[in-house]
């Protein structure tokens, strides 16, 4: 049985747009631990769930998604949004 953590998307912080915030994504947690390739030294392993990441519009898409094909899952609350409100003289004190 695989397992899956839905959470969304956190705003960029090297930007100040928030393009696609809005969207949920489900993404596979690994069964297998990953060990070092022999030849290049990377990390890495044979589950290829882990490569895989969905989006939906809505949690409640993510989680009808994940109920119909019986992937057990946790969501991740989305974080609460805080302004820090500050004054340009602020600067200067």
């Amino acid at each position: 049985m695989s397992t899956a953590r839905i959470y969304q998307r956190p705003k960029n912080a090297m930007q100040s747009g928030r393009a696609r915030t809005d969207r949920w994504v489900l993404e596979f947690e690994s069964n297998e631990k990953q060990r070092p390739d022999p030849l290049t030294g990377w990390a890495g392993s044979g589950d290829t769930r882990a490569q895989l990441r969905l989006n939906f519009p809505t949690l409640e898409a993510a989680k009808d998604y994940a109920a119909r094909e019986g992937i057990d899952v946790h969501v991740v609350p989305a974080p609460v949004k805080t302004l820090k409100l500050q004054a340009y003289a602020d600067n200067f004190r």
